[in-house]
C-alpha cells in the first residue's frame, strides 16, 4: 500500500527508517504535517492556508520519504516546490534538506500565472510552515496570537478583555487559535465559520466552547458572558460578509474586531456569500472566475463592515491574511485605515529579539513534552508569564499529530533552549531526539508589506533581501533543513519567507548547530529592525555587543 493510499501518520518509537536521526526527523515531521489530526485536507496533501502543500503531488512526497531513508548523513537533498529534484554531497554540518517553494520571477508573481505552472506540475503552493514541514495545528500560532489580544487589552482595555466582545471570522489551521487566545485573555470571542467541519473539530480539540446557528443566540450567549464577566467562545456557523453588516443593523459594535479567513485566496480560500456553502463549492468547481468574482465582492462588503465598527469605535485590525489588499484592489479606498497586526502590536517585540519558537517530540511520547515544560518551568521560574503560558497549554490545549509545543521566547530564552533539550536527549531524559523550529511570523525572516514589515522604519516594507540572508545564514549556521517560500500568509506576489529547523539527537554535532542557528536567527530580527532605524533595536544590538556595520546611533 503507498502512502498515498493510507495515512500519512508519523511513524513512533526510537526505531530508524534512516541512517540518521537528522533524515528520520526531517521524515517525521514531513509525514506529521499530512497525519489526519493535523492537516486540513491530507488526502491532497493540504495542511492548512487555502492550498498550502507539504508536497506537490503523492508521487513527490513518496519521493521524498524514499531519498531521505538513503541520504547520508553528508548529502543534502534539494526540494524544488514539493518535488525532490537531486541529492548531493556536501559536509556533515550542511543542512540535510534545502527547499524553495512557490517562487516566481517578479514579474510573473500573479495567482493566474502560478496556477498555470500548478497545472502543469511544475510547482505548489507551500504557505510557510507547510512547505517547510513544520506545522504542528492550530498551536503553532497561539501564543502568538495571545499575544496580540493581550497587547490590545494592555493598550485600550486596562490589561483584561473580560467583559469585552471580540468578532472575528475564520476557524482553519490559523485562525482556529482566536477562540482560544480570547478566552486566555478573559474576553468573550464571537467567531464566524462558514464550514461546520471545522466548527466540529475545534470544538472537538477544546479551542472553541460551543457552535450556534443563529445570530441571536450567538448575541444572547455573549450577552450572558459579558454581563457576567466570564470568557467564553461562540462559533457562529455563517459568513462574515453577512454577519458582520447584521450586527451593524442591530446596532451592535464589538470591542474589538479582526478576520483570519483565507482572504489572500480568492479562489481556494475565501467562501463569497448570499450562497450555501455547498453551493459556493460546486461554482468554484465549474466557473472559477465567477466564483472569484463573487468572493472578491464579499471581501468587499466583509471591510466595508469593518470600517464602519472602525468609526464607531471599535478596534480594529487585520490578522495577516491580506484583505485589507483585496478589498483596495476592488475599490474599497479606505482598505488601509485600520493596521495589520504585525504593525499594531507585534513589531516592538521583535525588535528585542523576541518571538515564537516550537518544538516537535519525534519519539510521538507527550511526556517528552512534559519533561521540557518542567524543565523549562525550572530554568526560567522567575518569568511569570512563561510559566503560567505552559499551565495553560498543558491544561487546555491537545496535540495534534506528534506532540509538540509553541512558545513566545525572549532572545536568551530561545538560545538556552536549544543546548537544554539536546542536553535532555544526550541523558536520556527524553526519549528520542527533538525538531526545534519557529513559525513564520518573524521579521527578519520574512518580507511581508501588509504584515511582518508594514511600517518600517525606513521604508524597507518591499525589500526582500533579508528573508534571503535569513536563509542562507542558517544554512551556514548548518540547520537540519532551510527553505524559503514565496505568497505565506498573505499570497502569491505579496510576501517572501524563510524558516528553518533543526533536529536535537543529542550529538556534539547538533549541539553546535543549535547553538548558532539560534543565536544567529534570533539576532537577525535585531539586526533587520536595527538597520532600519529602530531606536530600540539599535539599543538591543548594542546590549548585545552584535557587529553592524553603519549602525544607526543615538
Amino acid at each position: 500500500m503507498t502512502l498515498s493510499q493510507s495515512a500519512a501518520r508519523a511513524p513512533r518509537g526510537t526505531d530508524l527508517s534512516c541512517q540518521g536521526w537528522e533524515q528520520e526527523g526531517l521524515l517525521r515531521m514531513m509525514m506529521n504535517c499530512l497525519d489526519p489530526e493535523v492537516a486540513e485536507n491530507p488526502h491532497d496533501l493540504i495542511v492548512y492556508g487555502g492550498t498550502g502543500k507539504a508536497a506537490r503531488s503523492w508521487e513527490a512526497f513518496e519521493a521524498i520519504a524514499a531519498s531521505l531513508r538513503e541520504l547520508g548523513p553528508a548529502e543534502t537533498l534539494l526540494i524544488q516546490s514539493g518535488k525532490p529534484v537531486g541529492v548531493l554531497a556536501t559536509a556533515p554540518q550542511s543542512p540535510r534538506v534545502v527547499m524553495s517553494t512557490a517562487m516566481l520571477v517578479p514579474k510573473w508573481a500573479t495567482w493566474n500565472i502560478f496556477r498555470e505552472l500548478e497545472d502543469l506540475g511544475l510547482t505548489c503552493f507551500g504557505q510557510s510552515t507547510a512547505a517547510s514541514w513544520s506545522y504542528i495545528g492550530a498551536q503553532g500560532i497561539l501564543q502568538s496570537t495571545a499575544e496580540v489580544f493581550s497587547e490590545v487589552a494592555r493598550r485600550y482595555f486596562g490589561g483584561t478583555l473580560r467583559g469585552r466582545l471580540v468578532v472575528t471570522a475564520g476557524l482553519g489551521g490559523m485562525g482556529a487559535a482566536q477562540p482560544l487566545a480570547v478566552t486566555l485573555n478573559g474576553g468573550v470571542a464571537l467567531v464566524v465559520e462558514v464550514d461546520e467541519g471545522r466548527i466540529r473539530r475545534r470544538l472537538a480539540s477544546n479551542y472553541c466552547d460551543m457552535m450556534v446557528r443563529d445570530l441571536g443566540q450567538a448575541l444572547s450567549l455573549a450577552g450572558e458572558a459579558l454581563t457576567s464577566g466570564q470568557s467564553r467562545s461562540i462559533a457562529l456557523l455563517g459568513n462574515a460578509a453577512d454577519i458582520l453588516p447584521a450586527l451593524l443593523e442591530r446596532d451592535v459594535v464589538p470591542d474589538v474586531v479582526t478576520d483570519q479567513t483565507s482572504a489572500h485566496d480568492m479562489l481556494f480560500g475565501y467562501i463569497p456569500n448570499g450562497m450555501p456553502y455547498a453551493e459556493a463549492l460546486e461554482l468554484r468547481r465549474t466557473d472559477p472566475e465567477a466564483y472569484k468574482a463573487a468572493a472578491l465582492d464579499s471581501i468587499c462588503r466583509h471591510v466595508r463592515a469593518m470600517l464602519e465598527m472602525l468609526d464607531r469605535g471599535a478596534v480594529v485590525f487585520e490578522y495577516g491574511n491580506g484583505i485589507r489588499d483585496q478589498a483596495l484592489k476592488a475599490g474599497v479606498e479606505r482598505a488601509f485605515a485600520f493596521p495589520g497586526y504585525v504593525n499594531g502590536y507585534l513589531q516592538p517585540l521583535y525588535c528585542q529579539g523576541q518571538g515564537a519558537i516550537r518544538w516537535i517530540a519525534l519519539s510521538g511520547d507527550p511526556g517528552d513534552i512534559y519533561a521540557i515544560d518542567e524543565a523549562l518551568s525550572r530554568r526560567f521560574a522567575a518569568d511569570a508569564n512563561l510559566v503560567r503560558w505552559l499551565e495553560f497549554v498543558q491544561s487546555r490545549v491537545a496535540f495534534q499529530g506528534l506532540p509538540a509545543r509553541a512558545c513566545w521566547l525572549t532572545y536568551e530564552q530561545r538560545q538556552e533552549l536549544g543546548v537544554l533539550v539536546n542536553e535532555m536527549v544526550r541523558k536520556g531524559t527524553l526519549s528520542a531526539p527533538v525538531a526545534i523550529t519557529r513559525d513564520l511570523s518573524h521579521t527578519g525572516a520574512e518580507a511581508s508589506p501588509y504584515r511582518e514589515t508594514e511600517g518600517m522604519p525606513d521604508g524597507s516594507d518591499t525589500v526582500a533581501d533579508w528573508p534571503v540572508l535569513n536563509a542562507l545564514l542558517n544554512a551556514a549556521c548548518g540547520a537540519s533543513m532551510v527553505c524559503v517560500n514565496h505568497g505565506p500568509g498573505v499570497g502569491i506576489g505579496n510576501s517572501i519567507h524563510a524558516g528553518y529547523s533543526v533536529i536535537a539527537d543529542g550529538s556534539e554535532l547538533a549541539g553546535a548547530k543549535l547553538r548558532s542557528v539560534l543565536a544567529a536567527d534570533c539576532a537577525f530580527s535585531v539586526v533587520r529592525f536595527a538597520d532600519a532605524g529602530s531606536r530600540p533595536a539599535v539599543r538591543k544590538a548594542i546590549e548585545l555587543g552584535l557587529k553592524v556595520p553603519l549602525l544607526p546611533r543615538g
